[in-house]
């Protein structure tokens, strides 16, 4: 199967910092794997369960602002409501986007890496790649 027809996330290697990798056919599908990339950075969510959902719009702006925006909502709601997103729907609306998730406490799950504490405008890449759209980006952990 190419990459085009796919989606996926990985985290690589990078010095005191965390950097994550996504890709997918179309932008909204990439935004959406970069959440579960910055998810399975610090937490084991396979036996979680949802317990809400989440839904919320940011405002247009160019690709990188909609990639930090969307990280940072998920880390601004895992420091204030304890909670993190078991899967992410994104969509573009109006210019921006409207992202949807199922979530869970973080008591329900087990954290197994440092928690990120904010999105690193460092290096950070969002765009077609001629296979579809991929983005990467620094997570300060």
């Amino acid at each position: 199967m190419q990459r085009s027809t796919r989606r996926g996330h990985r985290s690589v290697p990078h010095t005191a910092d965390v950097r994550i990798e996504a890709w997918a056919p179309d932008r909204d599908g990439c935004l959406a794997e970069a959440v579960a990339a910055l998810v399975e950075t610090f937490a084991d969510t396979s036996g979680a369960r949802p317990q809400g959902e989440t839904e919320f719009q940011l405002p247009p702006g160019d690709d990188g602002d909609m990639l930090v925006g969307l990280l940072d909502e998920v880390i601004f709601r895992l420091d204030t409501e304890g909670t993190l997103p078991l899967d992410c729907d994104v969509r573009t609306e109006d210019g921006g986007l409207r992202a949807r998730w199922r979530s869970t406490s973080t008591d329900a799950v087990e954290l197994v890496g440092a928690v990120p504490k904010a999105v690193s405008l460092h290096a950070l890449r969002v765009g077609p790649d001629g296979a579809g759209w991929s983005c990467a980006v620094t997570l300060d952990v």
